[in-house]
């Protein structure tokens, strides 16, 4: 059967290179014992290249769903291995299931400057420099350090005018990560990876803010009490009206939860 279907294969190729003999010949020949005679010396170098053609068309192929199979490999064990990256605020460490990348000091603007950026900053312990000049010079923005002011609120006692410590986490095997404003749990099908309270700066202060969810059992940085100012992070609480009364309570400090999903 192989070499009947191999002399099929020069009749077709030997038509498309204008050869003499037609493949009825050669097929004849082959049945009756005379294909060496029929085909003689072209038709067999025409059965080759075609035969080398078709084999490097077959390794091709191959090579090219051996690259699909790798890559598609690669992709599902990244999908299966995602991980998203959070900053705990108010914490030194990470929850013993996340990766610590670094734990540094939360930093931000002057609680009282108009042109104050709004984010706060989980600064690292071991900064690098690039090109400086040091002393206060020209137009600038400023980064300062962060203090708790919780005064003796119940929510946070103990921690008023402390300097706010952050750690920056990796949790493996997730995708998604969504801070969740009034909530101490998470929905459904997510995972808690902190709670606490959701902070910011005061309402009478110039400076802008931004909602930050603190670690609802803050830790302080050492020799970081005094009243030192900088950017300020209070505790936030609702205000009825347009904001709807229930659910929500007058004047009641609100919760928040950080939460991952795969």
């Amino acid at each position: 059967m192989i070499g009947y279907l191999l002399v099929v294969i020069a009749c077709v190729t030997a038509e498309s290179e204008t050869c003499t003999g037609g493949c009825k010949d050669i097929l004849q020949g082959y049945l009756t014992g005379q294909a060496s005679s029929v085909l003689g010396t072209y038709q067999i170098e025409v059965l080759k290249r075609e035969f080398k053609s078709f084999t490097g068309l077959i390794q091709q192929s191959m090579n090219t769903f051996k690259r699909k199979i790798q890559h598609d490999i690669r992709t599902q064990d990244l999908t299966r291995s995602g991980s998203v990256v959070y900053t705990r605020w108010g914490k030194k460490t990470c929850r013993s299931e996340a990766e610590l990348v670094f734990s540094g000091f939360v930093g931000g603007s002057w609680y009282q400057h108009p042109g104050a950026a709004v984010d706060p900053l989980c600064l690292p312990r071991d900064p690098e420099w690039g090109i400086y000049k040091d002393g206060a010079d020209g137009y600038k923005a400023f980064v300062y350090g962060a203090e708790y002011q919780t005064y003796t609120y119940n929510s946070m006692p103990g921690v008023h005018d402390h300097d706010v410590p952050c750690a920056v986490c990796v949790v493996r095997n997730r995708s998604l990560l969504q801070m969740f404003p009034a909530r101490k749990n998470c929905y459904k099908g997510w995972r808690l990876e902190y709670n606490g309270y959701l902070m910011a700066g005061a309402a009478g202060h110039n400076a802008g803010s931004m909602y930050t969810c603190v670690d609802g059992h803050p830790d302080t940085l050492h020799g970081g009490r005094a009243n030192q100012d900088g950017k300020l992070f209070y505790l936030t609480e609702g205000r009825c009206g347009s904001l709807k009364c229930p659910p929500y309570v007058e004047g009641r400090e609100l919760t928040c939860a950080v939460c991952s999903k795969e």
